[in-house]
């Protein structure tokens, strides 16, 4: 059974599925169960995929909570944050698709405090820290 918001890779062609809805079954891709990518919180290297959460102040988000979120990852060709998203206290969420050639920083805007960030690293996997 796969649960709400977990991340699953194919290990043939490297696709990405996020479960958008909790059900029964196995997620298959290229003829095999796809890998369900566990969310580390620490690790060798945790210094370069472990997002740095920092608080904006209330004058520059506009009655809203604001976040700067930054991961201190190199952003190579081929080696690279992929994405960075916020989960809120009340289960919404909000993510920012990167670019290998982007800084690795994202400000969010939310009403809600954030509970945890979580980061996908095209080598080096999924990453949640919470807050």
């Amino acid at each position: 059974m796969t649960k709400l918001k977990q991340v699953f890779k194919c290990n043939v062609c490297g696709n990405i599925v996020e479960v958008l809805h909790q059900g029964e079954g196995e997620l298959v891709c290229c003829n095999q169960p796809m890998e369900l990518m566990k969310e580390k919180e620490k690790e060798e290297g945790f210094e370069k995929h472990l997002p740095v959460i920092l608080e904006l102040p209330a004058n520059v988000c506009q009655g809203k909570d604001g976040y700067e979120i930054t991961v201190n990852h190199p952003m190579e060709k081929d080696h690279y944050i992929e994405w960075i998203e916020i989960n809120t206290i009340e289960g919404k969420s909000g993510k920012k698709f990167l670019k290998n050639d982007e800084k690795p920083t994202v400000n969010f805007y939310t009403r809600k405090k954030i509970e945890s960030v979580r980061v996908y690293c095209n080598v080096h996997g999924l990453w949640k820290k919470d807050v």
